[in-house]
């Protein structure tokens, strides 16, 4: 322990450093903020200008009858059908018969399934439509040479068996098994007929929508363009055109906004060697670009989590994310460009890939060493949530314009701009003498074409 020299009753024979602090200048730093993440997603994605403050994706007409995930209403430990979520299997779609949803949704029954239950058995007929209420299970087949394959996992919000709703509803073509405890609702085909047979609505949509002649169609679901090939002489060659979208998607610029206060007083005064306005500024600027990348990512109107096809979710075989799941996921698409995850999934990918004994390469993206998986940069973004049952989702994307992928949306050249789409605009000092300042960024992201995006959801970290 120090003991001053005043406290012995000596005099000190030179100046102290408390009293020389008097005198010196104290070296500052700049206001500090724990908000600053590395904002990856803002960094990569390739920005569009978007003047009128409206972004049209124009896309060839694609036949889809639904394909939709189906939502549930949970009272303790009972689990229920929304009526109207009902229309998102493909051949209920554009039914408008309230009542008979409601009479559907109340004849399925809650089964609960432990790991390793079979549902259904391949070969055996199709007797029920099941939707998968909670959990995880996993689509088999018999591969060439006599062992099980896997063709997929089903999760909570999928179903099975919409054949039912059919004259002929057939076998099924593959045995599910579940992998998780798992919470199914099942309607039986016989008690689906009875409900048919007392509803002319439900009928009258079955037979419109079975007897509709569907155009041909690409793998994609687009309209084909018929096309002619390995012929030879005056064959008689087809004619074709490009149908496209009658109601193609059109996303606005969503805003972020604050209005930064300071008083005139600290501007005046207090402003060396700092300049409090501006350091004021930089700050609420952060936090404002923090808040554009949460909504690029979470927005329910054009957030990528939301926004991605279904199609292109996929679960996890097991719960953590495999190397076989980040495989797959690249797989949905060409040229995946980025992949964007938590920085706890990262982690989690890294445990699982060390269990296998392999040990990923790292590519450099923007001057900065990042991991990679397959060589496509795996990029942390804490934007991205970790849920409070432990799960979180991994983001897959192709960028730019020129590759049908996903770009930002901004409009540059707006009034009082200092960044990008982001504008300082003074509103006046009011009685208080406080200077008003409105901080404003413009900003959205489109999906070009569905394979663009890709998510594998649900992945336990």
């Amino acid at each position: 322990m120090t003991t001053h020299p005043e406290a012995l009753g000596t005099a000190p024979s030179a100046l102290t450093t408390a009293a020389a602090r008097k005198l010196a200048t104290t070296t500052k730093t700049p206001p500090q903020m724990q908000g600053i993440s590395p904002r990856w997603l803002l960094r990569v994605l390739p920005w569009t200008e978007t003047k009128g403050g409206t972004y049209r994706v124009n896309r060839r007409l694609t036949h889809t009858l639904g394909d939709g995930r189906i939502e549930f209403v949970s009272t303790g430990a009972d689990v229920a059908v929304i009526p109207a979520e009902l229309r998102e299997i493909a051949l209920l779609r554009g039914l408008d018969d309230e009542a008979t949803l409601r009479t559907l949704a109340e004849n399925f029954t809650q089964r609960e399934y432990a790991p390793g239950d079979v549902l259904t058995t391949r070969g055996e007929p199709v007797s029920e439509l099941l939707l998968i209420a909670h959990g995880r299970l996993v689509k088999l087949a018999a591969g060439q040479y006599d062992d099980e394959i896997t063709l997929g996992v089903l999760a909570g919000g999928d179903h099975v068996g919409d054949q039912i709703l059919t004259p002929a509803p057939g076998a099924w073509q593959h045995t599910l098994r579940a992998t998780t405890r798992c919470t199914v609702l099942a309607l039986p085909a016989q008690r689906f007929e009875e409900i048919a047979e007392r509803s002319p609505a439900l009928r009258g949509h079955l037979d419109q929508v079975l007897s509709r002649a569907v155009p041909r169609q690409n793998r994609r679901g687009e309209a084909d363009i018929a096309l002619a090939s390995g012929h030879v002489g005056e064959h008689a060659l087809p004619g074709t055109f490009v149908d496209y979208e009658r109601s193609p998607r059109e996303y606005e610029l969503a805003v972020a906004q604050t209005v930064l206060r300071v008083h005139s007083r600290v501007a005046d005064i207090y402003s060396e060697p700092m300049d409090q306005v501006q350091e004021q500024l930089r700050l609420t600027i952060e936090a404002l670009r923090e808040r554009q990348e949460h909504e690029l990512v979470n927005s329910r109107e054009f957030g990528l989590l939301h926004n991605a096809d279904l199609s292109q979710r996929i679960h996890s075989r097991t719960g953590p994310p495999t190397p076989d799941d980040m495989d797959e996921l690249i797989s949905r698409r060409r040229k995946t460009r980025y992949l964007l995850a938590h920085p706890r999934t990262i982690a989690a990918i890294g445990r699982e890939c060390s269990k296998r004994g392999i040990y990923p390469d790292r590519v450099e993206v923007e001057g900065t060493a990042a991991r990679a998986w397959r060589g496509i940069p795996l990029l942390p973004c804490d934007k991205i949530p970790v849920r409070a049952d432990g799960t979180s989702s991994v983001i897959a994307m192709r960028t730019g314009q020129e590759d049908q992928g996903v770009v930002g949306l901004h409009q540059t050249g707006i009034p009082d701009e200092i960044q990008p789409s982001l504008n300082v605009r003074f509103m006046g000092i009011d009685d208080k003498a406080l200077i008003s300042y409105l901080v404003s960024a413009y900003f959205s992201a489109a999906v070009l074409v569905p394979d663009a995006l890709g998510i594998l959801e649900d992945v336990e970290v």
